[in-house]
């Protein structure tokens, strides 16, 4: 149940209310003078997936059961695993790639069955995690700490039956790394070796500027009280999509940015010739 606040629960700035508010003038200031609209990928800076503590944060996200914005609920990796066992023509002893495996919670399921598997991530607390979860479990699954960038061509000629690129983190690449990241995996295969690439649903994109905020203290942004400040373009150009998040610290008056972009692809686009130039 939310808890209501009084009028006197938390008082922006009473540490040094001098210090605060020269902080929030200059956070002001920038989001006054930030670029609009926002070019994907290069206005605002990306979520900080690889530093220690946004990423324990992160691994948070990926295991609440109570909703799916982090990974998918536990009841629908289930069915997915299935599905992908005959997707992908998967069986004992099958090698697989899991590719962003976050906190592992396909790789240790597809190693229950009894692949061998590796995986993939640069967050080091999603990697701690799954390291333990396997260990906990007895599993033998092979989890590498590296950006998947320059990860994946060191996999060249490793003849992996299967690979995956689930929940849409491929499309948080451009579409120039994107390709070079089909391309790597596709050497990483065996000959026939199939890959399941999951993409946001073109149709199902909201592609409408949107606008938000709201208070809190912990989760995502940081355990201490803050305004969120968020907003969305579409870029038709590029067919993307660019969120900008602003979290002002309630306590210190320091604006933190960051942002996330997402590359909009119809299936046909990267099945097509044309698909090596994206």
């Amino acid at each position: 149940m939310k808890r209501k606040r009084s009028l006197s629960h938390f008082i922006p700035g009473a540490a040094d209310p001098q210090a605060f508010g020269e902080q929030v003038r200059r956070g002001l200031q920038f989001l006054v003078n930030r670029p609009q609209p926002g070019q994907p990928w290069q206005d605002g800076a990306n979520l900080p997936w690889n530093d220690p503590i946004f990423s324990e944060r992160m691994l948070a996200e990926h295991l609440d059961q109570s909703h799916g914005a982090g990974s998918r609920r536990l009841e629908e990796i289930e069915q997915q695993v299935d599905a992908l066992w005959s997707w992908l023509d998967l069986a004992p002893g099958a090698r697989v790639l899991d590719i962003t495996c976050g906190p592992g919670l396909y790789s240790q399921r597809l190693a229950g069955r009894g692949c061998r598997v590796t995986g993939i991530d640069f967050s080091p607390a999603a990697i701690r995690f799954a390291r333990m979860q396997a260990q906990a479990a007895g599993l033998e699954i092979d989890y590498r700490l590296a950006n998947v960038e320059t990860a994946l061509p060191l996999l060249a000629g490793q003849a992996f039956d299967a690979a995956l690129f689930l929940y849409g983190q491929f499309s948080v690449f451009p579409p120039a790394s994107g390709a070079a990241l089909l391309q790597h995996t596709a050497a990483a295969l065996r000959p026939g070796g199939r890959l399941a690439l999951e993409l946001l649903a073109y149709e199902g994109i909201d592609k409408k500027p949107g606008a938000w905020w709201f208070t809190g203290r912990g989760g995502l942004w940081g355990d201490f009280e803050h305004l969120h400040l968020g907003e969305r373009t579409w870029d038709e150009a590029q067919q993307a999509i660019l969120e900008r998040f602003y979290v002002f610290n309630l306590e210190t008056g320091e604006l933190q940015t960051y942002g996330l972009s997402d590359q909009a692809y119809r299936p046909a686009v990267l099945r097509s010739p044309a698909g090596s130039r994206l």
